[in-house]
């Protein structure tokens, strides 16, 4: 959409919510509605490259805010922080400390009854709670109260402290512009992409540079271009 990258006050590309107005988090929910991208205003710094109307809010991309926030806030020195170390070894103490988390990893963790069994009483009701959301709402199903379920995970997220962040302002203050069945949009492409460069970033020993982008294009590109593919029905 044009804005400028980093930890912006004004990020969202639907209204004017401030990032940086913490005390008014989980409280304030109308906000005034972007009217304009200019350029040099607001945190735009160029134009935009689609319609506001025509962007769609990957349902996955929305699911990896809440949890980043939900792991940073549990206590680093209980049994079920400590677990994700024994569950994802792979992940370095740095992202899990960040709660830096994929897809599978997420639908690993919901699956897994030892963790729900290590988590604390005040941390297994923010993941029961997240947990509906995902299921009842951001996944293939769209429950009839899903309005209360995103109510309620929202002010249990308040309640143990876990900070604001744009995918959960979107929950909190954007929800109508959530496709009717989230199910129906596909984060296969973004997902694909993720997975590949984390696996290419570890050639790199985890250092980013302009190369390993390189490489990565390099994987894109086809030795038959003018050979069609189409993706089989299951």
């Amino acid at each position: 959409m044009g804005f400028q990258l980093g930890y912006t006050k004004y990020c969202c590309f639907i209204c004017l919510w401030d990032s940086r107005a913490i005390a008014l988090h989980y409280i304030k929910r109308d906000w005034s509605q972007r009217a304009s991208f200019k350029s040099g205003e607001m945190n735009v710094e160029h134009p935009p490259l689609a319609e506001q109307q025509k962007i769609i809010i990957p349902p996955l991309h929305i699911k990896l805010g809440p949890v980043k926030n939900l792991v940073k806030a549990m206590d680093k020195n209980g049994s079920a922080f400590k677990y994700l170390h024994e569950k994802f070894p792979r992940l370095s103490v740095a992202k899990i400390k960040e709660g830096v988390s994929v897809g599978p990893q997420i639908k690993q963790l919901f699956r897994d009854p030892k963790f729900e069994k290590l988590l604390r009483s005040k941390e297994k009701q923010v993941w029961d709670a997240f947990y509906q959301v995902s299921t009842n709402f951001l996944g293939n199903d769209k429950a009839e109260n899903y309005k209360d379920l995103v109510e309620d995970m929202l002010a249990l997220f308040h309640d143990f402290g876990c900070s604001m962040s744009l995918k959960i302002h979107f929950l909190d203050s954007q929800l109508n512009f959530f496709p009717d069945n989230c199910g129906q949009v596909s984060d296969e492409h973004g997902e694909r992409f993720h997975q590949d460069i984390t696996n290419m970033g570890k050639r790199y020993q985890g250092n980013w540079s302009t190369t390993m982008l390189a490489d990565y294009y390099w994987t894109l590109i086809r030795d038959t271009p003018h050979v069609h593919y189409k993706r089989k029905a299951k």
